[in-house]
């Protein structure tokens, strides 16, 4: 990759996911979707941030479905609905729900190229929903690169 001059542009969007249900869910194509500018990117950033504190998001393995169950299990495991907290007024999973969403995070950048998401061969955009009957979430995308001279007007 070279040093860009073209025109740098910004955009962004609320994109809101529809309700799942508790567990890792995979929703890079929702993403990428719903951005039709990433196309335009020649080398940027792709911020991704989720507003809600009791859902969080990650990069992980998108090939084999035992990686978003396996990593359920082991997040119950480090955040049981059992342990004595303090905060109970929402519910026996809200907590929890709060001590994931600390533990993985609420933002993710990923580096654009070529109108493109960086991702690994083996990777994608999860939103981890901690709680068991969340509604939708709400993601806030902001994009930023050099677009390519074509693209610019």
């Amino acid at each position: 990759m070279g040093w860009y001059t073209q025109p740098m542009a910004w955009h962004q969007m609320t994109l809101r996911l529809r309700p799942r249900s508790r567990g890792f869910h995979l929703i890079t194509d929702e993403v990428v979707a719903a951005f039709p500018a990433l196309k335009k990117i020649q080398a940027g950033l792709l911020h991704v941030f989720i507003q809600h504190t009791s859902a969080s998001l990650v990069i992980n393995e998108n090939a084999d479905p035992d990686v978003p169950a396996d990593l359920e299990r082991s997040f119950n495991v480090l955040a049981p609905e059992d342990f004595p907290y303090t905060h109970t007024c929402e519910g026996p999973d809200d907590m929890p729900a709060h001590v994931k969403s600390c533990l993985l995070g609420s933002s993710l950048t990923i580096p654009v190229a070529a109108g493109r998401l960086c991702l690994g061969t083996w990777q994608g955009i999860y939103l981890c929903e901690h709680r068991d009957r969340a509604g939708g979430r709400s993601l806030v995308l902001t994009l930023h690169g050099a677009v390519e001279e074509s693209q610019a007007h």
